[in-house]
């Protein structure tokens, strides 16, 4: 039977023993009406296909008035040959799939396959494919993860990412918003290589600030290095030692983070190839007197390969504990653990250390034909130079009382 459909004779119409059909008069739309009550639209038509009858079952829940333009849109497709109950089946199962592809689905593909990372319960390792695979892992966890993690990776629009990166700005500053977005981008652009119709909405333009701002040239002075020597001795394991370790050592934060006990031997530390910035060979760093004295003083856990740490994990709470570390030694201008390896090799040059040596001690590749062909491992030298820093650093912390002289009162006089 046809009737001119109106909201209220469809509230009207009442269930029957049999599923039965109510024709629009005025439109292809279809009620159907099921024995339990329910009722739905539908479009029934024949395929351009094959020329056999169909039926499209509209979405539930739709007005009337929506439902007559999805019914009149239906027949349009049909009048263009093209069946509209594929092209929902389709719809459907690429809905299925954006629905599965959500943003933390996708890079947990990308932290597996790109970056080597490996789970076994609640156990992570990292297989050394990309020497910032932690950082990046604990940066989604934390800042990523909560805002975009659950949706559909092919819906995320760009608003989203910019209004993210606003409040990480906001939050945690201009570097980290830059730092979160390159792990967005990088992780996009894999999976558009992986994908036919995925496009990243990154575009060129949403940093926050500039190589060149982010380019750092601070180190620390010698009443600043004073201070946070000093305030490192005082300082609890792990950090305290740490920080003295990696002035001792000019060696970079997640380097000596990650140290284990496995990489000492005797006095000396090998950082394997696969944990080197480099990744071409293992470097011996020969450590002095006060970096050994430092590790043999930690405390080792039982079951922990880490050397810094404070349970069966490598230390990573760098934030929390530098923000309570600067309050207690008062160096109030900015400073950052990387700026510890900075200071470490100005602070070689002051000590005479030859320039090709010291660029040795920090891991640098010497380049030219010289780093081609020069395979010389330089232990002695490298030795030589880490005693030599020592030797500074101490004279700086602790300065001879009698030789102190006042230059400022020469000037006066």
């Amino acid at each position: 039977m046809a009737k001119r459909l109106t909201d209220i004779a469809i509230r009207n119409l009442k269930p029957q023993a049999d599923r039965y059909e109510v024709r629009d008069a005025v439109s292809p739309l279809r009620v159907v009406v099921q024995p339990s009550g329910h009722k739905s639209f539908i479009v029934r038509y024949r395929s351009p296909l094959d020329g056999k009858p169909a039926k499209l079952t509209l979405m539930a829940g739709i007005s009337l008035a929506a439902a007559r333009k999805e019914a009149a849109d239906a027949l349009y497709e049909v009048e263009k040959r093209r069946d509209p109950g594929t092209a929902k089946k389709a719809a459907k199962a690429k809905a299925i799939v954006a629905a599965t592809n959500t943003f933390r689905a996708v890079a947990e593909e990308y932290l597996t396959i790109k970056c080597g990372v490996r789970r076994d319960g609640d156990e992570i390792t990292f297989a050394g494919k990309l020497r910032t695979a932690a950082t990046r892992l604990a940066t989604l966890e934390r800042l990523i993860f909560p805002a975009l993690g659950k949706r559909p990776i092919a819906e995320i629009r760009r608003r989203e990412i910019v209004k993210l990166l606003d409040k990480i700005e906001s939050d945690n500053g201009p570097v980290m918003a830059d730092r979160v977005l390159a792990i967005i981008r990088s992780l996009m652009n894999w999976h558009a290589t992986r994908d036919d119709d995925f496009r990243s909405p990154i575009v060129r333009g949403m940093a926050r600030t500039s190589t060149k701002e982010r380019a750092r040239s601070r180190k620390l002075d010698d009443d600043e290095l004073r201070a946070i020597w000093a305030t490192a001795g005082k300082t609890a394991p792990p950090f305290g030692p740490f920080v003295q370790f990696l002035l001792l050592t000019a060696a970079r934060r997640a380097e000596a983070a990650r140290m284990t006990w496995n990489e000492l031997s005797g006095t000396d530390w090998t950082l394997p190839a696969s944990r080197n910035k480099t990744k071409k060979y293992d470097l011996v760093r020969p450590l002095s007197a006060p970096a050994q004295s430092i590790l043999a003083n930690l405390p080792r856990m039982t079951d922990c390969e880490f050397v810094f740490t404070a349970g069966s994990r490598p230390f990573n709470s760098f934030s929390r504990a530098k923000a309570a570390f600067d309050m207690a030694c008062g160096v109030t201008k900015k400073w950052t653990l990387h700026d510890l390896r900075r200071t470490a090799r100005s602070l070689m040059s002051r000590a005479g250390v030859n320039s090709d040596h010291a660029e040795r001690c920090l891991g640098h590749v010497i380049g030219g034909v010289r780093g081609t062909y020069d395979r010389h491992e330089y232990y002695d030298e490298k030795k030589h130079a880490y005693a030599e820093l020592a030797a500074l650093i101490e004279r700086i912390a602790n300065p001879p009382k009698g030789n102190v002289h006042d230059l400022r009162k020469n000037k006066r006089a």
